[in-house]
């Protein structure tokens, strides 16, 4: 089996281990949906999501979402954390994902004016 890299973080907190937790794998290219059932249920977080090529060129990628019983259409905070991971790696398209960090951490903001984000989320690390 091929190795998927993923992300754990916290989104909506400027503290460790706070916020709402997600797992992000960021290029999960060649998992099937049953894989993605199970790797949410072996999370156990409410919420992990999947990055999979974008199913039209204009868009950046197409996200899965899945709770560990089942995949949601939409969530609020796994396109979040999503998009700051995927910012993260250099995937967002014109820096609209950007964030605006301080050492370790960056604090979600939503920037009516520009219509873009202005920083994402709290990765997490061990103390």
């Amino acid at each position: 089996m091929a190795a998927y890299p993923f992300v754990t973080l916290d989104v909506f907190t400027d503290q460790r281990f706070g916020g709402n937790p997600l797992a992000v794998f960021p290029d999960a290219a060649g998992l099937d949906t049953g894989t993605m059932q199970a790797l949410a249920r072996e999370f156990n977080l409410s919420e992990t999501a999947f990055v999979l090529p974008p199913d039209a060129p204009s868009n950046t990628a197409r996200v899965r979402i899945f709770t560990p019983r089942t995949e949601l259409p939409f969530a609020g905070h796994p396109n979040v954390g999503t998009a700051w991971v995927l910012a993260g790696l250099g995937r967002d398209r014109g820096g609209c994902c950007g964030s605006r960090n301080k050492p370790g951490w960056s604090k979600l903001r939503w920037s009516a004016g520009t219509g873009r984000w202005r920083a994402a989320a709290f990765p997490r690390r061990s103390p």
